[in-house]
């Protein structure tokens, strides 16, 4: 599957009402990691609304944050978010769901199914996958 099908896979799995924010993009990169994706899954069930519902750090971020960490075991990982974090603002204008869901000429800064996307393409980048 190249990246793009895997972003539109993730911005489908969240227009189907059935994933968050960071389970799309968990799923959706499910197999640069170790894990199924019913385990990925559970394991980012609280990450949705910015972080717990707080409007904070996006969930798709923090998604591809947590993928990066599983795909290097944990070595590099806080640069490879960073690098996650900065090609994900450039696509989207912020890094928090408060900021993101911004109205703005009358619509959000950027969409939830445009979050898990970029989401995915910004890891995708960061990482070197196709």
């Amino acid at each position: 599957m190249t990246l793009t099908e895997r972003a539109g896979k993730a911005a489908e799995m969240k227009r189907s009402g059935g994933y968050n924010c960071c389970q799309a993009v968990t799923v959706a990169l499910a197999d640069e990691t170790g894990l199924d994706e019913e385990t990925l899954n559970s394991v980012s069930a609280g990450f949705c609304a910015g972080m717990g519902n707080m409007q904070a750090t996006c969930g798709s971020l923090i998604g591809a944050g947590m993928i990066a960490g599983l795909k290097t075991n944990g070595n590099g990982t806080v640069r490879f978010t960073r690098q996650i974090s900065e090609a994900f603002v450039k696509k989207c204008g912020a890094i928090t769901c408060k900021d993101l869901k911004a109205i703005v000429d009358g619509k959000p800064l950027c969409t939830c199914e445009n979050c898990v996307r970029n989401a995915v393409l910004s890891y995708g980048e960061v990482m070197g996958i196709e």
